[in-house]
């Protein structure tokens, strides 16, 4: 019979202690939950993930049938690549997680997900700094879609190095990694930040709002989620190129 608790495994962050567990949960029916804390804090759980696949679906959906080319920021418990995996016109999918631990917990199949993820030739898993990548000058890659799953919201970040992100010339920056009419896409705790709104549209067309609602079996209450969408400039930056 399996147990009603283990600890998976332990590693030591930049972050703060990271921990990967497996329990049952009695009240549920004893269904098995896999939980990942950082520094002391829950910081994923299987429970609650519709948003994180909403990120996915309700982007995706907007690029149409063409092949496209699809970053992730934030690899978690895989539930947003996963998605996107699901639409058969996504050539290329690049998951970048700064917790190295966590793609090892990947390919090792210590998570749901992740033997499909690592099984899919479309998708590779990169151990590097999301923020750092975007930040620095697009060269030959640059991609449809930009799904961004990391900190809890522009204002609750994991690591107040992120905050430049957040603000119109992180925004800009990030936007030259999209190909012309390309989508960038956040997800966020909380009802829209309409501080952050005005900042993503001053960057971006079109930006729109999505409030997903849902039960937490955590906490026993509703709660809300945000994605935020918006639409690159029909022209494309000067610098890098586009890649065919």
């Amino acid at each position: 019979m399996p147990l009603p608790f283990e600890e998976l495994d332990v590693q030591s962050t930049p972050l703060g202690e990271l921990v990967l567990r497996r329990r049952r949960v009695a009240s549920l029916d004893g269904a098995e939950v896999v939980e990942v804390k950082l520094a002391g804090a829950l910081l994923m759980s299987s429970l609650v993930n519709e948003t994180e696949i909403a990120l996915a679906k309700r982007t995706l959906g907007e690029l149409g049938r063409r092949e496209i080319d699809v970053l992730v920021g934030g690899l978690g418990l895989g539930y947003t690549a996963h998605a996107a995996l699901a639409f058969e016109n996504v050539r290329h999918l690049t998951v970048i997680d700064t917790l190295e631990p966590v793609i090892g917990w990947h390919r090792a199949g210590l998570l749901p997900l992740g033997r499909q993820l690592c099984d899919d030739a479309r998708c590779r898993l990169v151990h590097d700094d999301f923020f750092r990548v975007v930040a620095a000058e697009p060269t030959d890659e640059r991609y449809d879609a930009i799904l961004l799953d990391i900190d809890h919201s522009p204002g609750s970040l994991l690591d107040e190095r992120h905050a430049a992100f957040y603000q119109p010339a992180g925004l800009r920056q990030m936007a030259r990694h999209l190909k012309p009419d390309g989508l960038f896409a956040l997800w966020a705790a909380g009802r829209p930040d309409e501080e952050f709104i005005t900042r993503l549209g001053g960057v971006l067309r079109g930006v729109q709002t999505h409030e997903i609602t849902f039960f937490n079996p955590l906490v026993h209450e509703e709660e809300v989620n945000t994605i935020y969408v918006g639409r690159a400039p029909h022209k494309a930056a000067t610098a890098g190129r586009v890649r065919a």
